[in-house]
């Protein structure tokens, strides 16, 4: 069953996921030219195809690897004072410079990825309570 996409994601590829393999997935342009692509662009371009063949708006904004720290906070959708919050208390690492503290992308992605599986992991068993053994007891 066909379900469109409504989730929101950022990519980051690194060297290894930008690599195209022999007879692999391409994109072909109006005039036939066939231009390779990764395994892994090809995952981006059809969660992009997805979400407007449902009918829905796609953002696409280039993204520095490093970011200052409010820019990273909007681009995963977080309040600047909350992701301040977590920089501070060491969670993510950062730089500064003189008027600036930074971050890199990939390492707030690694972590709000970390973060949003211990939120569903709390949810999952908030909502399925404890598994019991077969004596009953958890």
């Amino acid at each position: 069953m066909f379900r469109p996409t409504t989730d929101s994601r950022i990519y980051l590829l690194d060297e290894d996921d930008r690599r195209t393999a022999p007879d692999g997935p391409a994109v072909i342009g109006p005039g036939g030219r066939r231009e390779d692509i990764s395994p892994v662009l090809c995952e981006v371009i059809q969660h992009v195809l997805e979400a407007m063949r449902a009918g829905r708006a796609v953002k696409i904004s280039p993204l520095r690897p490093e970011l200052p720290i409010d820019e990273a906070a909007d681009a995963i959708g977080m309040r600047c004072d909350d992701f301040r919050a977590y920089v501070s208390e060491g969670a993510i690492p950062f730089r500064s410079t003189q008027y600036v503290d930074w971050v890199r992308l990939a390492d707030v992605l690694d972590w709000e990825n970390k973060r949003s599986a211990e939120q569903q992991a709390a949810m999952d068993e908030l909502l399925g309570g404890d598994p019991m053994d077969d004596d009953g007891q958890s």
